[in-house]
């Protein structure tokens, strides 16, 4: 075996560290990622779909080399557990879960790679199982899950290049930021900001060898089919980016700050935050500053561009990974190790009740602080009571004028909670303008009337002979679609393949208020 020799530093960049490595305790490790799989596969089946995975699901039965807001891979790896496993919704998050258990493995490591001793390695992995970054990825089927598992996988790859002066580690690099690519664009941030660390605070001899643009050819190559679909259909992404930050730039100024404590989990803040100091002042970390100076930088371009907070969360996982270790140097007694763990346990609890369906949904509803900070957990509910709803609506109409029905919903949530529960109550084909869902089809010229879910009736007025209102959508639980309004809308004026066209939009439709937001749009949700 041809052994790789170290070179020699350069007089104005530190030297790494010794080489020398604590062995992985794999059987604590893989067991702790085993049961972060094993919990989120046993509350997969509680409470629904998300808003998100119905659309996701829809996409996965209109395969493409892109959609408006994301590339193809998610729909990609949810049309093959609907293949392999029905469409089932503990079938549906079985990726992810396993993608979860992924990202708790390489805590461990990337504590590791950092000097961590055994015991520190076993805190990373529970630290990662505690994380909300990992519960929430782990059980929600969409871009998330990938993108996770990307920027942690990149960064643990870099830290191992600088430590082990291996520069053949930009091979794996270049698959795992190829494939990446292929299922969320975010990771560019990642990388555009580890760059600038590298090149500011170095080691910069990473970039000097063969094999850097070599990789960046090979990432490229692997995601060139979605990258030429975005140019080719005139890069909508650009469009979908500016919307998205129209519509959250009020709630992103005034949570950002607040998120950065609340994304990891508010009780392993401090653990983090310990990481990320260590990263920038120790000694023995100096070579590894970049990662830590990368934090900041991506803070303040978020800042400065209106992005969301959540998009340094994957980064803070790694500081956290650092955190271990320096967790592992201060609890050297019983009483530290305690507040430790301690500070973990209280973590997995509240992240497992605010980001998992692990309380009964009218819990969540009647608890005035869960009912305002779970969110997440009323995105899953409330679908199949609005599809019942609907089929009031579509039972009404005559026997005849049903035959010539379709139901559009305003974003592609309603669209895909028709295309989901719909075929139990014999409705009719779904449809919707909202970004890529306004490319899985349009109604044919044959149907006459539409049932519409949260439409501007303003818009529809004009594009229909009448339309009259239904009237709205009604849950006792605080779902963002309550109170949409329902009508039946008749006599198109025009043909369905140019009223399709003033229908498109890509953009968020604001929770509770019903109001579609654009790239173009005076103002964002209030």
């Amino acid at each position: 075996m041809t052994t790789v020799q170290p070179t020699a530093p350069s007089a104005h960049e530190e030297p790494p560290p010794p080489a020398g490595l604590t062995p992985v305790p794999w059987r604590p490790v893989l067991l702790t990622a085993a049961a972060m799989t094993v919990s989120l596969l046993a509350l997969a089946g509680r409470h629904g779909y998300h808003v998100d995975e119905l659309y996701t699901r829809a996409a996965s039965r209109h395969l493409d080399w892109g959609y408006v807001d994301q590339p193809p891979l998610v729909a990609l790896v949810a049309k093959v557990e609907m293949a392999l496993f029905g469409d089932t919704l503990i079938g549906f998050r079985l990726v992810p879960a396993l993608l979860a258990s992924l990202a708790v493995v390489l805590a461990p490591l990337i504590a590791r790679e950092l000097g961590g001793g055994s015991r520190a390695q076993i805190l990373a992995g529970f630290m990662a199982f505690a994380s909300g970054l990992v519960m929430y990825t782990g059980h929600i089927m969409g871009t998330n899950n990938w993108d996770e598992l990307s920027w942690i996988t990149v960064t643990w790859l870099l830290i191992r290049m600088v430590r082990t002066r291996n520069t053949r580690l930009w091979w794996a690099i270049a698959v795992v930021v190829g494939v990446g690519l292929t299922a969320k664009y975010l990771l560019v941030l990642l990388l555009l900001c580890l760059g600038a660390g590298l090149l500011a605070f170095g080691p910069r001899w990473v970039f000097r060898t063969w094999r850097f643009p070599a990789a960046v050819a090979v990432a490229v190559a692997i995601a060139s089919p979605v990258l030429v679909w975005q140019v080719t259909h005139g890069m909508p992404q650009l469009e979908m980016s500016a919307a998205l930050s129209k519509a959250l730039e009020s709630l992103s100024r005034t949570t950002f700050l607040p998120m950065q404590l609340l994304l990891i989990g508010l009780f392993l803040s401090p653990m983090w935050i310990a990481g990320l100091v260590a990263l920038l002042r120790r000694p023995e970390w100096r070579p590894y500053r970049f990662v830590g100076w990368a934090y900041p930088l991506m803070v303040v371009v978020l800042l400065v561009v209106g992005g969301q907070g959540a998009y340094t969360t994957s980064l803070q996982y790694v500081l956290l990974a650092a955190g271990a270790v320096v967790a592992d140097r201060w609890a050297r007694s019983a009483t530290r190790l305690g507040v430790v763990g301690g500070l973990t346990g209280l973590n997995a609890l509240s992240c497992a009740i605010l980001l998992l369906p692990t309380l009964p949904i009218n819990v969540y509803a009647s608890n005035p602080v869960l009912s305002g900070m779970a969110i997440v957990q009323f995105d899953q509910v409330g679908w199949p009571a609005m599809t019942q709803q609907v089929s009031t609506v579509y039972r009404s109409l005559p026997a005849d004028e049903q035959a010539r029905t379709v139901i559009y919903g305003n974003h592609y949530g309603q669209a895909g909670a028709i295309d989901k529960y719909g075929p139990e109550y014999g409705l009719p084909k779904a449809y919707s303008g909202h970004n890529s869902y306004a490319d899985f089809g349009r109604p044919g010229d044959d149907k006459t009337t539409v049932i519409t879910i949260g439409a501007d009736p303003k818009q529809f007025g004009a594009l229909f002979e009448s339309c009259e209102p239904r009237g709205a959508y009604e849950n006792a639980l605080p779902v963002s679609d309550d109170g949409q309004k329902f009508m039946v809308c008749r006599g198109p004026l025009k043909p369905w393949s140019q009223l399709w066209e003033e229908l498109r939009w890509i953009g968020f439709q604001c929770p509770y208020t019903a109001e579609a937001i654009t790239a173009h749009s005076t103002k964002g949700c209030d």
